[in-house]
């Protein structure tokens, strides 16, 4: 994909500091994505999201439809789960997630007819108000990964007033196109959902953010900026130089603002929203159709797939489902990751459910997954100059050694966003972004101590 032309565009604010160079092998880039057939069954685990994990709202022996409310939460922070097919609960039990975690999970066997929950409607929405309510009742995650209930982030104390919504296309890191191609394929949606959301929440400014090797989304998103009803001008596309962790939230802000998001604090502080064009597009869909958060799309790709594609499944199929549809693994798969290669969860094996959050399946094999063998740090200083929000990996990991509770604190750990751009760089294969986790970990076993 060539570079693009910037002329009579935004270009970005501000240099973010940091972050790497990395190989983008947008290889799915331009595949339509395709639809996989309704699986036999789905298992959809109650925890989905940041947040508070949903009670099951339905018993085995229920038989549900897609779109069906089968689980939720009183708590503010967290997402309803909705049936993604049609038939009969099977089973309410424990699961372990990829990440360790153990949740309810709710089985649902397919009675192959994919029926629609009757109650499945468009929303009423022409207040703020009902716009908040009718997020939480999609179903609505942070759909570039972090899986932040939307609910949450667009419904913001009057205190801290919002002037400006980012729309985050930036997808920055490596294989994943999923983004991409919802620009290219939804734009529609992504229209409606940006002045929805602009006008509902009385913000005056829209910046869509796009990295400048993603020249059809340029094009496609260009087309929401320039669209008619931006009558005041208000909407702007704004082309950022490629480079990893650009589209981090708080990177974001910098880059398109030039504003910093304090440590500890949220981009609503300093008066923005980030959305993932991916969950914007959704709001846009959402309120034409009803229709709750119950498919996703995902890259699956890697030297290890047989054939790569861009695939659109239901919440709660099985990741080796998903491979399998994809023409299998043409070779031992040395190391699978749910994510990206930088931020994203290896795991170890295929029968676990794909989550709303979870946006590509990469394996890969052996040759592709060799690490460099560790060796003492020379104090050359990489990790520091890749470190997007000026931490000093080398002296964290130290601290962490020694257990030195109060000099972690001090220096910051807990903004660590682990992106990975430390360890990338680093050519004495330190495996500093385990230590930032072992760090956090470390702090909160000390605060809960205390």
């Amino acid at each position: 994909m060539s570079a693009i032309d910037v002329e009579g565009v935004l270009s970005a604010v501000k240099r973010v500091r940091g972050g790497v160079a990395v190989s983008h092998n947008k290889n799915t880039a331009e595949m339509k994505t395709v639809r996989i057939p309704s699986p036999e069954k789905v298992v959809l685990p109650m925890q989905q999201h940041i947040g508070a994990p949903c009670t099951p709202t339905v018993k085995v022996g229920d038989k549900v439809s897609v779109g069906q409310l089968i689980g939720d939460s009183d708590k503010y922070v967290s997402a309803p789960i909705h049936a993604s097919i049609s038939g009969k609960v099977i089973a309410v039990k424990e699961i372990k997630l990829p990440t360790g975690a153990v949740s309810q999970a709710v089985t649902i066997e397919s009675d192959g007819e994919m029926r629609l929950f009757e109650g499945v409607v468009p929303p009423k929405v022409e207040t703020k108000e009902e716009l908040f309510k009718a997020a939480r009742e999609s179903g609505l995650v942070g759909l570039g990964g972090a899986g932040f209930p939307t609910h949450v982030k667009i419904n913001v104390p009057p205190e801290k007033p919002i002037d400006t919504l980012i729309v985050n296309a930036a997808e920055c890191e490596p294989y994943i196109t999923v983004d991409y191609r919802e620009c290219i394929e939804n734009s529609a949606n992504i229209l409606d959902g940006v002045y929805k959301l602009k006008s509902l929440l009385d913000i005056k400014n829209v910046i869509i953010a796009v990295e400048d090797n993603k020249p059809a989304a340029f094009t496609a998103l260009k087309r929401i900026a320039d669209s008619e009803k931006d009558y005041d001008d208000s909407v702007k596309l704004m082309v950022l130089k490629s480079r990893y962790p650009q589209g981090a939230e708080k990177m974001m802000v910098l880059a398109t603002t030039g504003r910093k998001v304090p440590p500890g604090k949220l981009p609503a502080d300093v008066g923005c929203i980030v959305m993932n064009v991916g969950s914007v597009g959704y709001i846009g869909r959402y309120l034409r159709t009803g229709r709750p958060l119950i498919s996703r799309t995902l890259t699956v790709d890697g030297s290890a797939i047989m054939n790569p594609k861009n695939v659109r499944v239901p919440v709660g199929t099985s990741i080796g489902e998903i491979i399998n549809f994809c023409g299998g693994l043409m070779e031992k798969a040395e190391k699978i990751i749910l994510g990206g290669p930088m931020m994203g969860i290896a795991i170890i094996g295929t029968d676990q459910p794909i989550c709303k959050q979870n946006n590509a399946i990469l394996a890969f094999n052996k040759r592709d997954t060799e690490v460099k063998p560790e060796t003492d740090c020379i104090r050359c200083g990489y990790c520091s100059l890749a470190c997007p929000l000026s931490l000093m990996p080398t002296l964290i990991e130290r601290y962490t050694k020694a257990r030195d509770i109060d000099k972690l604190s001090e220096i910051g750990v807990d903004v660590c966003m682990e992106c990975g751009s430390c360890a990338y760089s680093c050519p004495s294969g330190r495996p500093l972004v385990q230590y930032m986790r072992l760090a956090k970990s470390v702090l909160r076993e000390a605060g809960a101590n205390k």
